[in-house]
């Protein structure tokens, strides 16, 4: 318990963040279900139009939802300009107002069709206007069903906003995401305590204003928004800019690799003077468009993930011919393909050894006989790839079943027999500590998956950054890379990949 304790006083930041885009959010959905609400209660047309859409978006989970902004905004740009962020705070914020917007609206649309009909008939009978009705008599006597809306959206998108981590807007699921890939149990304790913590006070605040509302006591009523108020002005104290020192934001995909290479970039960054932030579990259509957008300054990739997502080519090249081609098109992007770090993180199809032995699979055409009796694990993004379907087409693979999990969990479900084999990554140290076999690709199909240091626009002159991360190119072997891997995902005592980057600098500078 001590190091929940631990990681939940350190979460201030993400906790301010947090707070500023959940209360952004509801004001956003409060601004655009009210009026809507009092057009919508003098038009029955409109009135089931604005419910039946807030009740489709319900029904879409929130991760896409957050997600399908991101095209959204990007297509945007070609109206509004490049400045127009397409990742972080913009699209979280418009996802979320459109979860807040159901139940506020509906109960500001069900007060309004229950109000009793000889009170609304009474002040038509003494003349007032039809805004005079709306302020002295439909909205007092709403406003506590308005408020019941109002709570039930406030935590749902408490809630929900831990799911901005995904479009690189930082929160209370940035422990929480980084905890569940490296099993860090008490960093996902840390994280669910404070949202779930934010969320049951931010509803007796609210509550407390309902009660007010509902009781004529406004004393109760000031109370509440004081409170609330003060809460926000900590948050945006919290968040104020700090021009003490640049800042340089490393975006990370969501696997223990990319923790550990990000806090090593960040250590070398942060030594050099800079003040860094980080952007973690990051997709990798994401990251490319972070870069290019200017939302991170630094990441690290894969050649083959680029070639086949980014470029959508499936030809085998040399590596060296596959990094000129993806230098140019980067650079044709505003962006600087820096180099190699040193060691590769291909897909590979990884078994329990005497699970292999048994069934006398040592390459992916023996898998391909015995494939139909298998299941199959991926990470969420495998098996919507070109690696897959080159995989899948060049050795004929049909799988029983096809499950997606997550990094961690997907090695876990090879272990405990809910997957027989899984896309494994080579510098993963959990291959060799879980004995795993490497089932050989005498085809070729799976490309080359150099890992590469990628800097956006901002930076990509600056040699001070240059000079910061150069040292790290063709430095890091695979070897280290494993151990390192091994430290955050497998160790007795649960590195961080703060930690473990820290021992992989120290095996780089003895």
């Amino acid at each position: 318990m001590s190091d929940t304790f631990a990681a939940l006083f350190a979460l201030g930041d993400k906790l301010a963040a947090h707070v500023l885009l959940a209360a952004a959010a509801l004001a956003l959905g409060i601004a655009v279900a009210l009026p809507l609400a009092v057009w919508a209660s003098r038009s029955r047309t409109v009135g089931r139009a604005a419910l039946g859409f807030a009740s489709l978006v319900q029904t879409v989970p929130a991760l896409a939802l957050l997600a399908l902004f991101f095209p959204v905004l990007l297509s945007l740009r070609s109206v509004f300009g490049d400045s127009l962020p397409t990742l972080g705070f913009l699209p979280a914020l418009l996802a979320l107002a459109l979860y807040a917007l159901l139940p506020i609206l509906r109960n500001a649309v069900t007060a309004r069709a229950e109000m009793a009909p000889g009170v609304l008939e009474a002040a038509d009978a003494v003349g007032m206007t039809a805004w005079q009705k709306l302020r002295l008599v439909e909205a007092p006597l709403a406003a506590p069903f308005v408020m019941a809306g109002v709570r039930t959206a406030a935590v749902w998108t408490i809630g929900a906003a831990t799911l901005s981590t995904t479009v690189g807007q930082p929160s209370l699921g940035d422990p929480i995401f980084a905890g569940l890939q490296t099993q860090n149990w008490s960093l996902v304790l840390a994280g669910c305590i404070a949202a779930a913590g934010l969320a049951l006070a931010t509803d007796g605040l609210l509550a407390l204003i309902e009660n007010g509302l509902k009781t004529r006591r406004r004393r109760r009523v000031w109370l509440g928004l004081a409170a609330i108020a003060l809460g926000l002005l900590a948050a945006l104290w919290h968040e104020r800019p700090r021009a003490a020192a640049d800042t340089i934001v490393i975006g990370a995909k969501g696997f223990s690799e990319q923790y550990v290479l990000a806090r090593l970039i960040g250590g070398r960054l942060e030594a050099a003077g800079f003040r860094v932030a980080y952007r973690d579990g990051l997709g990798s259509a994401v990251v490319q468009s972070a870069l290019e957008g200017g939302a991170i300054d630094v990441a690290v990739d894969y050649t083959g993930t680029l070639w086949a997502n980014q470029l959508k080519r499936d030809d085998r090249v040399a590596p060296d011919a596959m990094l000129a081609a993806l230098s140019q098109w980067e650079g044709e992007r505003g962006v600087l393909l820096l180099g190699r770090l040193g060691f590769e993180n291909a897909y590979a199809f990884a078994m329990r050894g005497e699970r292999a032995s048994a069934l006398g699979i040592a390459s992916l055409d023996d898998l391909a006989r015995v494939a139909p009796r298998l299941v199959v694990g991926g990470d969420p993004e495998f098996f919507e790839r070109p690696e897959w379907r080159a995989v899948e087409g060049a050795y004929g693979l049909r799988f029983a079943r096809e499950r997606t999990f997550s990094p961690t969990f997907m090695y876990d479900a090879l272990a405990s027999g809910e997957a027989d084999v899984i896309s494994a990554y080579i510098s993963d140290g959990r291959i060799a500590a879980d004995r795993l076999t490497v089932l050989a690709d005498p085809k070729q199909a799976l490309p080359n998956y150099d890992a590469i240091v990628l800097l956006g626009t901002a930076h990509s002159e600056d040699e001070r950054v240059l000079a910061a991360i150069r040292p790290l190119l063709g430095a890091i072997d695979v070897a280290a890379m494993r151990q390192a891997n091994f430290m955050v995902d497998r160790s007795a005592d649960k590195t961080s990949p703060a930690r473990a980057a820290e021992w992989l600098a120290a095996q780089l500078n003895p």
